[in-house]
């Protein structure tokens, strides 16, 4: 599997100058006046895709403006794990090189130079840590107009979509720092210092007149204490990953083995049939290659021919992940992967990865949890939770061997953007309905639980 990964990572690095560069032409213009690509061909919106960022540049660019300024003012101590992630920038001689193209391979637009203040956006890697060690020791605050995640992912939002980028995140080495920093972060947000935002301030708190609004019913939904200190959450995390009360979220059909429900709280993003075990993923139709996506593992091999389902989750959504059917789980496992990497077939990605949803099933990190159905027209069937960005744990919850009900919890993800996948064997008839729903990055959420599929037979 290590050489596989590594095979992997080799080739996509030494393909991102020529990839890159025949994928990025249009919007490396050079005419101060060109627009990128990747926002012409888009309306502006409150918010793209997850909730996640704010789909309007300008309020991105005024964040970071005065993320610099906050960082600058309260000169906190360098983090270790930054401190190494220098280390690693400068004493290695295609790391170096990389995190300098990155920024120099920016286009010269004004989108991409400067921010509404007349201050130049991130274009260096030192600015770049400042603000990734300010970072580690806050958390996120509710902001209405959507840039409620992925803090770091909004400094590398246009870096990563260059060459050099592409090169740079794909890096074993780096990806192997960049863990090691969302791991603080996420031990950080799981501490009670982190609950400070957990607040009734009405803009910025997460139980404020704002917050609330996108999140109806938050009471009668989730488990919490609105008397109770934070509403009796102890820390982010532990908010970010709030459980429903009982009956909230009632299990479809619980006695009937065809009926497929919703593992995640999630809105449809692709189906595809007749997947190979190899195949050019980084491509612009990101076509699904499970060989990779289960890490080399043989089970892989099981799925040829068969059929994916994957969906995408929201800022604001629950967070843990449920069985789809009643089974046994047979193996589960976790893949180390990338953590900003996008694939340069979708040129700049204004909330990358979210345009790189079938492609990061390849590359990121991910787990696998194996279940074999009750139902032996099902039999053998995966779940695939894949990390975006600041998602540093996909937590399994269960062991190989339990007994699992259709509907019972089976893992979760920590703090950042998420989507899934569900992988049936060939010969599977998986008939969907999504409510009337096309797959795409323009879907809503679906209720967990909720009835998704049945199969045939």
């Amino acid at each position: 599997m290590a050489q596989l990964e590594a095979s992997r990572r080799d080739f996509l690095t030494s393909a991102a100058v020529a990839v890159g560069a025949a994928a990025l032409p249009m919007a490396l213009a050079t005419d101060a006046q060109a627009v990128p690509l990747a926002m012409a061909r888009r309306d502006v919106v409150p918010y793209r895709v997850g909730h996640w960022l704010p789909s309007d540049r300008r309020v991105l660019n005024l964040w970071l403006a005065a993320l610099k300024d906050e960082a600058r003012a309260q000169a906190k101590p360098i983090e270790p794990e930054v401190a190494a992630f220098r280390a690693l920038i400068e004493n290695d001689a295609d790391i170096y090189m990389y995190f300098h193209q990155m920024f120099e391979e920016l286009p010269s637009a004004p989108e991409f130079k400067t921010d509404p203040t007349g201050e130049p956006q991130v274009d260096n890697y030192e600015t770049m840590l400042l603000l990734i060690n300010h970072i580690l020791t806050t958390a996120p605050t509710y902001n209405e107009t959507g840039l409620v995640g992925f803090p770091i992912n909004a400094i590398l939002d246009w870096p990563m979509g260059t060459p050099g980028g592409f090169a740079a995140f794909l890096n074993d080495k780096v990806n192997v720092r960049l863990k090691k920093i969302l791991d603080q972060w996420s031990r950080f947000l799981a501490s009670p210092p982190s609950a400070y935002v957990l607040n009734e301030d009405p803009t910025t708190g997460w139980f404020g007149r704002d917050a609330l609004k996108k999140m109806p019913n938050f009471v009668e939904d989730y488990v919490c204490d609105p008397k109770a200190p934070h509403w009796g959450f102890t820390s982010w995390d532990d908010f970010f990953t709030r459980r429903f009360r009982d009956g909230r979220r009632p299990v479809a059909a619980p006695d009937d083995g065809s009926v497929i429900v919703n593992a995640c709280e999630s809105a449809p993003y692709k189906i595809a049939r007749a997947v190979k075990a190899m195949d050019r993923y980084w491509i612009k139709s990101q076509p699904y290659s499970l060989r990779h996506m289960f890490g080399d593992d043989p089970a892989h091999s099981d799925f040829v021919g068969g059929t994916i389902y994957q969906a995408f989750l929201s800022a604001t959504s629950y967070h843990r992940w449920h069985s789809p059917v009643t089974g046994t789980i047979v193996r589960t496992w976790n893949i180390d992967g990338s953590y900003y990497s996008e694939t340069p077939a979708v040129h700049f990605d204004p909330a990358a990865p979210n345009e790189s949803q079938g492609y990061i099933t390849e590359v990121a990190a991910r787990a696998v949890v194996l279940i074999k159905a009750d139902n032996p027209q099902i039999g053998l069937m995966a779940f695939l939770a894949v990390g975006m960005a600041e998602v540093s744990s996909c937590e399994v919850t269960l062991k190989a061997g339990q007994h699992v009900k259709k509907g019972d919890q089976i893992g979760t993800f920590h703090f950042g953007g998420s989507t899934h996948c569900l992988i049936f064997r060939p010969g599977v008839e998986v008939e969907f309905d999504l409510g009337g729903q096309t797959p795409g990055l323009d879907a809503t959420n679906i209720k967990i639980n909720t009835a998704i599929a049945r199969v045939k037979g």
